[in-house]
């Protein structure tokens, strides 16, 4: 058996050693060129590591392993890989040819020209765990200027007040697509946040979307209209839960493709990672990524 191993910022080689033990196995470092070249793929990092190495991976179609590492690891949570021992007893299954790979969605967020009559190529950006615009993307943007140590020990969650006393709701139109080609209008209200997720995580365990699936081919869609800071001050400790459902100013669905379109441009985050502005287009790519587990 042939495996690779990539490494984010704060992993190394070191975090590889206890992977090693089966004398079997020939490793190498780095993203492989082709998939006759591995059997597998080893990912030691959080969730911007996973996010950067995406369209890399979907092309390559290898089993991946995902070595939580990074200061935020929802998609590893997602995946019920709480920490490195969860890890590696998954790779010892794999390696004993054990059933443990399962083949999950991804969403994609396509750039939506906001002129029609463009003729430049749209560009598409995979994501594995959520892509939201709003409040979250304040909140991300200032968690990633955090120190490391600080971003892995509740960073997002300490970013939150100070991004909230700066955010204000935004006109946005989220429209969805019916199946048969068309457009419906969702919403055309102000709006706080809206997060498209495949897995259920996101901020380091916050559970945004509690019923997501990344086997049904379709995105868990959190909406939260336009509130008043301390309001939603107080929503935010109950999305750890995934209690924020049962709340008035929040609307949840489940959607296979979606369109966001906002009066001025505003910054799209996927995976704690800047992505691109709106307007955007944004659903799921079915069975894109097997994953061991």
């Amino acid at each position: 058996m042939r495996a690779a191993a990539i490494f984010g910022l704060g992993s190394s080689p070191k975090d590889l050693a206890p992977f090693q033990k089966n004398s079997s196995i020939e490793w190498r470092i780095g993203m492989p060129a082709s998939a006759t070249e591995v059997n597998a793929i080893l990912v030691f990092g959080g969730d911007g590591t996973v996010h950067r190495h995406l369209p890399q991976l979907v092309k390559l179609g290898v089993p991946v392993l995902i070595v939580p590492c990074g200061s935020g690891n929802d998609f590893a949570r997602s995946l019920k890989l709480r920490n490195k021992r969860d890890s590696l007893a998954a790779w010892r299954r794999f390696v004993a040819r054990a059933a443990n790979v399962r083949t999950i969605d991804l969403g994609k967020i396509t750039e939506a020209s906001a002129d029609s009559r463009s003729n430049h190529p749209a560009t598409t950006h995979y994501f594995c765990c959520v892509a939201g615009v709003g409040l979250d993307t304040e909140v991300a943007r200032a968690a990633n200027r955090l120190p490391a140590w600080l971003r892995g020990h509740g960073g997002y969650a300490l970013s939150i007040p100070g991004a909230l006393l700066r955010f204000a709701p935004f006109p946005m139109k989220l429209l969805e697509a019916d199946g048969g080609g068309s457009w419906f209008l969702r919403s055309d209200v102000p709006i706080s946040l809206v997060a498209f997720a495949n897995g259920p995580f996101f901020g380091g365990g916050m559970k945004i979307a509690p019923e997501a699936n990344m086997e049904d081919g379709k995105l868990d869609v959190c909406l939260v209209r336009g509130t008043n800071p301390f309001k939603l001050v107080w929503m935010f400790p109950t999305i750890y839960f995934g209690r924020h459902l049962e709340l008035d100013p929040v609307q949840y669905f489940k959607a296979e493709r979606a369109r966001v379109e906002t009066e001025h441009r505003l910054d799209v985050y996927a995976d704690g990672e800047y992505v691109c502005h709106t307007p955007i287009e944004i659903g799921t790519v079915a069975r894109a990524l097997p994953v061991i587990v």
